[in-house]
């Protein structure tokens, strides 16, 4: 069986139809506030668990490997997700994992805001374009420069890098189109761009 899967509609697949599908991309881009709870709430709230800000960020990942364990060992799907996610690790658990990893690695305002707007906001405006049946070329070059401002912004408000942002967004883009069977985009949007970021911080130096 092949490692790649084709392109599906997601309504279709989406428990609760069109309303299920209208939950999850809500979901999505409502994650776009974690940066905020962490810089602002995160300390505080470690504090109230006893634990440091790293710990606690660890401590949530560890609960979210337990959760999907359970749900998968019972083959459950909630609203909004999609059918064959009873038998996988659902996208919200990727999604949820890799900006725990962000979290981690680079706990940052100027790699965390950007890492995790691309894939709140950038995976939705990929994902309604094609559903659209936009071409494919167009959808390309819409999110590369879609995303090209979200890296601005966040040059503007966080002091990200600017010049990162003609590296990044293309890089976000390039990371949510491989259609692997058993990795959701929701982890390589994330993972490929903080792994970058990575190898760039030596030179950086903003942690």
């Amino acid at each position: 069986m092949s490692e790649h899967v084709e392109l599906t509609n997601p309504v279709e697949l989406s428990v609760g139809g069109m309303g299920g599908h209208v939950f999850r991309r809500s979901i999505h881009v409502g994650m776009s506030f974690l940066p905020l709870i962490f810089f602002e709430y995160g300390e505080s709230i470690s504090e109230l668990a006893g634990l440091t800000v790293p710990q606690f960020m660890s401590t949530m990942v560890f609960l979210l490997f337990l959760l999907e364990g359970l749900r998968l060992g019972f083959g459950i799907t909630i609203y909004g997700q999609r059918e064959y996610e009873a038998r996988q690790i659902s996208a919200l658990g990727w999604g949820a994992f890799g900006i725990g990893m962000v979290f981690l690695l680079a706990p940052v305002e100027a790699y965390a805001w950007p890492i995790i707007l691309s894939l709140s906001l950038g995976d939705p405006f990929l994902g309604e374009m094609r559903r659209r049946g936009i071409e494919t070329r167009n959808v390309v070059l819409s999110s590369v420069v879609f995303l090209f401002f979200v890296w601005v912004a966040c040059w503007h408000f966080f002091s990200t890098p600017l010049w990162l942002a003609f590296l990044f967004a293309p890089l976000c883009v390039a990371s949510e189109w491989p259609r692997l069977r058993y990795i959701d985009d929701n982890a390589t949007m994330v993972l490929i761009p903080l792994g970058m970021i990575l190898l760039f911080e030596p030179f950086l130096q903003l942690m």
